[in-house]
């Protein structure tokens, strides 16, 4: 038994487990209410992306609270659905987030994707590389821009890092995300990755946008 499965009874007692979404009550810290569950939408078939569900109104309130909300207790509830979406893996691999500029990651405090890739790695038994990847440049929202554009804004914003140079070759990684959007950072991380002499890149994250 861990330390934490020793002190969820007092956990529980003492902070009563809810429902992230509504604040209904539930048996344990970690999910999510009935209700709330069945309003996700979950991907059928196999995809390119492993996502754990679809982009919704309940699959962003839980991403923002994560995200920007600092609910960094939803990194577990998130991660064990996406590693559910993944399934059981074969071989050995790594589990690298998709990086944050240092400016980015000092306003926010944490990079939620790291947190993700943490729990992931634990889950599946990958090995966390949290700095496999640098992101050398501060962009902006890509939310706006066009393919074109995305591509000219990250252009050399992403590289693998230099000191990882022998854990990367010839690995099979996990590039973890929160939210797929558009692809173009998730592409731009893959390729830095392969450039280093990654043999796969799996893209795993815990929402997808426009997926149906």
């Amino acid at each position: 038994m861990t330390v934490a499965q020793a002190l969820a009874p007092l956990v529980d007692l003492i902070w009563p487990p809810r429902c992230p979404l509504c604040g209904e009550g539930i048996g344990a810290q970690t999910g999510l209410c009935t209700e709330c569950w069945s309003k996700l939408e979950f991907p059928e078939g196999e995809e390119g992306v492993v996502a754990a569900v679809a982009y919704n109104d309940p699959a962003r309130e839980l991403v923002l609270a994560f995200k920007r909300g600092g609910r960094i207790s939803l990194a577990p509830v998130l991660a064990r659905m996406m590693a559910a979406r993944l399934g059981p893996l074969e071989g050995n691999w790594l589990a690298v987030p998709v990086p944050l500029h240092r400016w980015r990651l000092w306003q926010r405090g944490y990079n939620q994707s790291a947190l993700l890739a943490s729990e992931l790695a634990g889950l599946t038994g990958a090995q966390l590389v949290v700095d496999a990847l640098v992101r050398r440049k501060h962009t902006p929202s890509l939310g706006a821009l066009g393919s074109a554009a995305r591509a000219r804004v990250l252009e050399g914003a992403i590289a693998a890092n230099p000191s990882r140079a022998s854990q990367l070759a010839g690995a099979n990684i996990l590039l973890v995300d929160d939210v797929l959007t558009s692809g173009a950072t998730t592409r731009a991380c893959a390729e830095a990755l392969k450039e280093a002499g990654a043999i796969r890149v799996k893209v795993v994250c815990f929402a997808r946008v426009g997926l149906d």
